[in-house]
């Protein structure tokens, strides 16, 4: 999904990590893999329903999925560590499983992006949805969406 077609008025933070700075192990396959606490600011005031993924680009094999959340309440400010969604479920990460898989590259820094849409419907889809599906349903329905990009390299 192109990041230039919207107005990027949403703001994602974490209290973890800055934009663009590195994630500490504790979210990582070296610590708890665990997400950290995310922050949303900027939520248009017509969005029915909200998606978040967590991406990394420079995967080997392409753009690697580690999280996405579904149908995530529009009222909701925060995610905090070991949230449980009502309302809301996972989709299917590159990891085969429906549950947020920690940054763990191979060699090098990776980006992971964490990528909030503002949707104007829910999605209608299971927890066995992709992200390929997720964007495929998302087509036509994002209102806005904002971006956090924490860095890892594993020790």
């Amino acid at each position: 999904m192109s990041i230039n077609n919207y107005n990027n008025m949403i703001t994602i933070t974490s209290p973890s990590f800055v934009n663009n700075g590195h994630i500490p192990d504790k979210f990582t396959c070296n610590g708890e893999n665990i997400h950290p606490r995310l922050d949303f600011y900027g939520i248009p005031e017509k969005t029915v329903s909200m998606v978040l993924t967590v991406v990394d680009p420079d995967s080997p094999s392409g753009h690697f999925t580690h999280w996405i959340v579904i149908n995530i309440d529009p009222a909701t400010r925060e995610i905090s560590e070991h949230a449980t969604f009502y309302g809301a479920h996972a989709g299917r990460n590159d990891f085969g499983d429906s549950h947020y898989g920690g940054p763990c590259p191979g060699y090098g820094t990776h980006r992971y992006v964490f990528t909030l849409y503002a949707l104007d419907k829910k999605l209608d889809l299971s927890s066995d949805a992709n992200r390929s599906q997720v964007e495929e349903s998302m087509k036509g329905h994002i209102i806005d969406q904002g971006h956090l990009i924490g860095l890892y390299t594993k020790k």
